[in-house]
């Protein structure tokens, strides 16, 4: 090869592994401006996440010395698979894509249990006459699939003793059961609670829901493959003050929840909504049993082949990071 190649040859390579680099995202551990350990972290549900994004809100990481960058993802499902495929090196995701993942032996920990909510609702027509869970048996239902609104769909069904082959389940995208509704293609729905009041709008006078409060959805955080220990534990730290300072400042907590949707979500919702979620960064023994419930019917509706028993499902627990920050945050052994 003639010099000149060989030059160009050098230059072309140099300049294809800095665009390789630049689209993988920083690696665990890669510093920031300032030598500061930089993170990305896939979150899923802004409430349920708060205090992920009040820190991003007010800058609270760099009292850690870290320097996190947070993405949004349509759901938990989706930030799981940013997280297992190196996009995020932490997750903010729902208990069913966490469990579903330890099922398949895929290499996650759950660091922290960060927010409970209960307050769900089942979206249906008044011309349907779906007055009660019961009424479902034979109908469609329009649910986004792999994510915690099929395992509330799961307990809907229980609790009027139906299973999942009383009814026909459509598989839609969150933001797709509402127009399903209008459309006529389902009889009913369920969405995560930020849909709520579209589907309201839409609907009309057509509008009508059944409250259940039978399933309490847990947001976590969780670690991937890539998360460098002790950059996880600073940014524990970051959240259990961000969530203090939630108690102390809700408004400006909502306030700041808001902003980081960049439009997403109104005001309106997140004012009504934000309340009913429960917050504080905790592994319990109820967080263990819910999630030992949820392996147990994963395995029976997806065909799932992990151990979901209680000891399978405790290896994939990492308590060190949330020790060391409140020792009494961890009870789940």
């Amino acid at each position: 090869m003639s010099r000149p190649r060989a030059v160009a040859a050098v230059l072309l390579a140099a300049l294809l592994a800095a665009v390789t680099t630049a689209c993988s995202g920083a690696p665990a551990g890669r510093t920031a401006g300032g030598g500061r350990p930089s993170v990305t972290i896939a979150s899923s549900d802004h409430l349920g996440g708060a205090p992920v994004y009040l820190a991003q809100e007010r800058g609270l990481w760099a009292a850690e010395g870290i320097a996190a960058s947070v993405t949004t993802q349509p759901t938990g499902r989706d930030a799981l698979n940013a997280v297992l495929g190196g996009q995020a090196q932490l997750g903010v995701v729902g208990d069913l894509p966490a469990v579903t993942a330890a099922l398949g032996g895929r290499d996650l920990r759950i660091v922290a249990d960060l927010s409970r909510f209960t307050d769900w609702r089942l979206l249906t027509r008044a011309d349907r006459g779906v007055t009660g869970f019961a009424a479902l048996k034979g109908r469609k239902i329009g649910v986004p699939q792999g994510t915690n609104v099929e395992y509330a769909l799961s307990r809907m069904l229980a609790s009027a003793g139906l299973a999942a082959g009383d009814v026909t389940v459509v598989n839609l995208a969150p933001n797709q059961v509402t127009p399903a509704l209008a459309r006529g293609d389902v009889d009913a729905g369920v969405t995560f609670p930020s849909f709520y009041d579209a589907a309201r709008t839409a609907l009309g006078e057509r509008y009508a829901e059944v409250p259940f409060t039978g399933y309490t959805a847990r947001t976590l955080l969780i670690a991937g493959p890539s998360a460098d220990e002790k950059t996880t534990a600073a940014v524990v730290r970051t959240l259990l003050r961000a969530q203090r300072d939630l108690a102390a400042d809700p408004a400006g907590a909502r306030r700041a929840v808001l902003a980081q949707s960049r439009g997403a979500l109104q005001s309106g919702y997140v004012d009504a909504f934000q309340p009913r979620y429960s917050y504080g960064a905790t592994l319990s023994p109820e967080l263990l049993a819910q999630l030992e419930e949820e392996a147990a019917w994963a395995k029976a509706a997806q065909g799932l082949q992990g151990a979901a028993d209680r000891a399978a499902l405790l290896r994939y627990l990492d308590p060190a990071p949330l020790t060391a920050a409140d020792p009494a945050a961890v009870t789940a052994h």
